[in-house]
């Protein structure tokens, strides 16, 4: 089976943020992913990562300016100082927590304009920052209208025009399901090229156990790949608390 981590953005979020880590680690987990954790000072979270021996394995980028707003730009054109300016922000963010992975997102945009725009933007993250690694990840039109990624077949492209080591791919279930109608034949097609993986039912978005897809299939596919990373929990419980929705974990 493979490594599991918890995103508590959405995991644990009856609980105030500060609390999450703490209820993460009494789950089992030893990992967890953050979508934006920038309403708190870093160092407010890395004290709770390490009272609660967690890694933290990846954030979003970059940054909204304010509540509320767009999540991430790096696909709009005329953005590049400001995606410039917000990347070296995030980096100082992420060497506090010590970050693992930083998935920019793209932004509402499309055209071939956008798509270099992406490309450059990705390019210029990934030389600025080596050590870093960085992810892209198609979101499902339903859910994200008019998000300028949102086919696996267009991230493969981009990421072999970006052609850098530390930039790859971020597979989600749930969105490979909603994009191209089979999760695992997505992984098939493209989990060579990812180098994060996160997981949600389909169509609900709700623990695995509901829907099309089979996870203890898929959850072996991955294995038999020779994906060696985590695969995240990125879903809305159904459940009141979120412990009763991790029954799926002991299969």
């Amino acid at each position: 089976m493979p490594r599991f981590a918890a995103n508590i953005s959405m995991l644990f979020a009856e609980l105030p943020y500060l609390d999450r880590f703490a209820a993460a680690a009494n789950a089992g987990f030893k990992a967890v992913e953050i979508l934006s954790p920038y309403d708190f000072a870093a160092k407010e979270t890395q004290r709770a990562l390490l009272a609660n021996g967690l890694d933290l394995l990846l954030i979003n980028a970059p940054p909204p300016n304010y509540t509320g707003g767009e999540p991430g730009y790096a696909a709009q054109p005329g953005g590049t100082d400001r995606f410039q300016r917000d990347i070296r922000r995030v980096l100082r963010y992420g060497e506090v927590l010590n970050v693992g992975l930083i998935h920019v997102m793209a932004g509402y945009a499309k055209g071939d304009e956008a798509r270099d725009t992406f490309i450059t933007n990705l390019r210029w993250a990934a030389d600025f920052a080596p050590k870093q690694r960085f992810t892209i990840e198609p979101l499902n039109a339903g859910d994200q209208p008019g998000y300028f990624l949102d086919d696996y077949n267009l991230a493969s492209e981009v990421l072999e025009a970006v052609n850098r080591p530390n930039v790859g791919l971020q597979y989600d279930a749930y969105h490979a399901q909603m994009i191209h109608g089979d999760a695992a034949k997505v992984w098939e097609s493209f989990g060579k090229q990812a180098i994060h993986v996160q997981i949600g039912a389909a169509p609900s978005r709700c623990e695995p156990g509901t829907g099309p897809v089979d996870f203890g299939a898929l959850f072996q596919a991955i294995d038999d790949s020779g994906y060696d990373g985590w695969v995240s929990a990125e879903y809305t419980p159904s459940t009141l608390r979120t412990e009763d929705s991790l029954g799926w974990l002991s299969g």
